[in-house]
Formats: C-alpha cells, sequence, structure tokens
C-alpha cells in the first residue's frame, strides 16, 4: 500500500517546518517552535499467587506531556495575556486566576510544502504552566529574542476530516 493515497507519486514524507496554531478561532502569530505530542501509558504488572514466575502486564493510566509554544518575541500579547489567566501579579487577593476562561482548545495543523494543510490535532482544555516572557540574551550573539509558553492538556486526537490535498503541479501549463 503507498504512503499516499492521493498523491502516490509522492515519495517524501511530510517536513516539519510547516504548520500552524489555531485558538480562539484565529491563527497564532509568528509560532516558530511546536514540541512534539506525546501520550504514555503506564505499564502495569501483576500476576496471581499461583501463576508462573511470570510477570503479567496491562495498560494503566494515560498522561499527555505538556507542549511548549515558541515564537519570536514581538508586541503581540497573546502568549501573556493566556499565562496571565492562569497568575497575574498585582491582581489582588483572590483574583490572581480567571478560572471561568483559563482553559483553551487549540489546533495545530501541519502543511506540506505548497501550503496545503495536509494533517492537524486538536488538543483538549489546555492551559499554561509556564511563561518565558523573554528567552536567553547575549550580547555576543546573532539571535532572535524568544518568548515561549508551556500548555498542559488533557489529551488530543487527529482531525479525521482533514484529508489528504491533491498536490498541485507546477509543471502543467495554466488553464
Amino acid at each position: 500500500m503507498p504512503s499516499f493515497t492521493v498523491n502516490p507519486h509522492r515519495f517524501d514524507p511530510y517536513k516539519n517546518f510547516k504548520f500552524r496554531v489555531k485558538w480562539d478561532g484565529r491563527y497564532v502569530a509568528g509560532v516558530s517552535r511546536v514540541t512534539p505530542l506525546r501520550r504514555r501509558t503506564q505499564v502495569v504488572a501483576h500476576r496471581e499467587g499461583a501463576d508462573a514466575s511470570v510477570q503479567r502486564r496491562s495498560p494503566g493510566v494515560t498522561s499527555f506531556e505538556p507542549i511548549t509554544l515558541e515564537r519570536g518575541r514581538t508586541h503581540d500579547v497573546e502568549f501573556e495575556q493566556w499565562a496571565n489567566k492562569v497568575w497575574n501579579f498585582g491582581a489582588g487577593l483572590g483574583s490572581e486566576a480567571s478560572l471561568r476562561d483559563f482553559r483553551k482548545d487549540i489546533a495545530i495543523e501541519l502543511m506540506n510544502e505548497a501550503g496545503q494543510v495536509v494533517m492537524a490535532f486538536h488538543v483538549f482544555r489546555c492551559w499554561p504552566s509556564e511563561y518565558t516572557a523573554l528567552g536567553e540574551l547575549a550580547a555576543n550573539a546573532g539571535a532572535v529574542a524568544f518568548e515561549s509558553l508551556t500548555l498542559e492538556h488533557e489529551g488530543w486526537e487527529r482531525d479525521r476530516e482533514v484529508k489528504e490535498p491533491e498536490e498541485p503541479s507546477f509543471n502543467e501549463p495554466p488553464g
């Protein structure tokens, strides 16, 4: 079976450098790095006293690792505003957190080289557990200043409605 059903001529897997992140119905500007979507299921070892001297194994509790979003520092305040919903310095005793709307669902879209969305994942009930307002600064480096947001969440699933698109051919005459 071919790896690509709509584009059987395609041999190369998708690259990791074309993607978008979306929350609150709009794309988040400037995200340049997203850590992996990873889940782990504990292994529960057990045996009965009369069993042979071998353990049986079964799945236990599943947990989802946090996701970190990183982007170059600009005047866009989306990361900071969301982080402030979890804890806002100077908001006053008892009002440091916004319990009503500190969780959000986000979407992560992977695109092919032509910019077509080829796959999407929905991440559920995210909330910021760590916010870096300004990454490392170094006078002798020629790099971009970064900010980052680490999101705890309660799981993710692939959006099965996003299908493999037919990839354009640039060798065909327009018409």
